[in-house]
């Protein structure tokens, strides 16, 4: 069977691609992940009640998914600036679903190809695509991950002048925009440790695999 170092490069990219997006989606589809916050971070106190409060983050999240046109957040008010910076919020969460979307239709065509073809990504220092692709991301969001753990408040000022460049609209006066009460920036550490832990699992998963698949075939030579 061939062995093509093009298309080894190709899945590595692929594969990472999937990783980083399937994680970072979960807590943005996962809704309950939201509504398991509000009693812990007595999120009531601020005058609204549990019911309220979901249907506030639910019709908040439908616009940031494309599920509506027009920006709402339940009973709460907002300003034009606030309507804004969801507006930015919505380019980027639709931008990750759809790098997702297409990075796994890319992957599978991969890998249709490779099987109509009796073709195989090179092994390259004996390893397959998907252990260099956990590499790879795992070990630069070890690294992103422990710096933000050092200072997640200087993190989360960074994360939004790249993201958000130029703009000042990110920062909430919780009087005209009281949905930022709901939304603490704890919320958003622990969204960022989720999305950390599923990256580094699946990962630890794609080395193992690796490990396991190479330790195999050297057995299965030796018979």
């Amino acid at each position: 069977m061939k062995t093509s170092k093009v298309l080894s490069v190709i899945l590595s990219i692929l594969i990472a691609l999937v990783v980083l997006t399937g994680s970072i989606a979960v807590p943005l589809l996962c809704r309950s992940f939201y509504y398991a916050h509000i009693g812990p971070m007595d999120l009531e106190e601020y005058g609204l009640p549990r019911g309220e409060i979901e249907r506030a983050y639910d019709e908040m999240m439908d616009f940031c998914l494309g599920k509506r046109e027009d920006f709402s957040a339940g009973a709460l008010a907002f300003s034009p600036s606030g309507a804004d910076h969801f507006a930015d919020v919505r380019g980027l969460f639709l931008l990750d679903l759809r790098v997702l979307t297409a990075a796994l239709a890319l992957l599978a065509a991969a890998l249709a190809v490779c099987k109509m073809r009796s073709l195989r990504p090179h092994p390259f220092l004996g390893r397959g695509p998907g252990f260099w692709a956990a590499v790879g991301l795992g070990a630069s969001f070890l690294v992103v991950g422990g710096l933000a753990a050092l200072d997640f408040d200087r993190a989360f000022v960074i994360f939004h002048s790249i993201f958000f460049p130029g703009k000042d609209n990110w920062i909430f006066d919780w009087r005209t925009d009281p949905i930022i009460l709901f939304l603490p920036q704890d919320f958003f550490r622990n969204c960022a440790v989720l999305i950390l832990a599923l990256l580094l699992l699946w990962c630890g998963a794609l080395i193992g695999a690796d490990l396991w698949t190479g330790k195999r075939g050297r057995k299965g030579k030796n018979l």
